[in-house]
């Protein structure tokens, strides 16, 4: 299994064992800091203890731990060139299997700008983006996100984040990826197993999200198994299990 979006920074080794342990081999780590961030020296000090200290702590309980940097929404900062500059070097020296997570919160100008150069950075490298949709007006920001991104990349690059039963007629017609969040106040497994019922398995990656909020570390591996006990299609399984995210993120 595979866990296509976690916080490895903010979670204890014992997560990363019990995830092994469940049968999750892999999972993406994204870029969030919980707190605001006033200088891009300490942003990317940030990234870095996610891009070398994380995968090594979670190696150490057989869990493969693969990365996505970017600037989150709510660390936009006033001079990030240097961060823009070190994505150009992540992507090249393949330390990164996407940019991540981006997107939008608020709908800041700075929001807006950051978001949008960071598109275009993944455009340049042929980069894959993970886009963050938050709780509070997703259905209005979705719909500034789903603006903006043709106008720098091709849909078929983005993942659109933590899509839920509000949101998920704004872009079943697309060509993005679509990323379920199994997490307290997102979905829960039965909500993420009535979508795929509904739309499919195709389009679709599994996630926990776990965080500093409240999160479980199990949740992918909790819906796979329900999905197994209730006698889905094993193709099907197999798709929003592991293959879906490993042959769009080549991992």
């Amino acid at each position: 299994m595979i866990d296509t979006h976690i916080h490895a920074d903010s979670r204890s080794g014992e997560d990363f064992r019990d995830m092994y342990l469940a049968g999750i081999d892999s999972a993406i780590t994204c870029s969030y800091y919980p707190y605001k961030i006033d200088s891009e020296l300490i942003l990317l000090n940030h990234l870095n203890r996610i891009l070398e200290l994380d995968t090594k702590r979670a190696s150490e309980h057989g869990l493969d731990l693969k990365v996505a940097l970017g600037i989150h929404p709510t660390n936009c900062i006033k001079n990030p060139e240097m961060i823009y500059d070190k994505l150009y070097e992540w992507v090249e020296n393949k330390q990164i299997v996407a940019i991540g997570e981006i997107g939008l919160e608020d709908l800041s100008d700075i929001e807006i700008e950051t978001f949008k150069k960071q598109l275009d950075i993944a455009d340049k490298t042929n980069s894959k983006v993970i886009i963050h949709t938050p709780r509070k007006n997703k259905k209005e920001v979705l719909k500034v996100i789903l603006d903006i991104v043709p106008q720098h990349i091709d849909e078929s690059q983005a993942v659109i984040d933590h899509i839920n039963h509000d949101v998920i007629e704004d872009v079943i017609d697309s060509n993005y990826m679509l990323g379920l969040t199994v997490q307290p106040h997102k979905l829960d497994v039965n909500g993420a197993i009535d979508i795929l019922d509904n739309y499919g398995f195709d389009r679709f990656f599994l996630n926990s999200d776990m965080s500093n909020k409240p999160s479980d570390p199990l949740s992918v591996a909790k819906t796979i198994r329900e999905l197994t006990r209730l006698a889905y299609n094993k193709n099907n399984i197999e798709k929003i299990s592991h293959k879906n995210a490993a042959d769009y993120f080549k991992i």
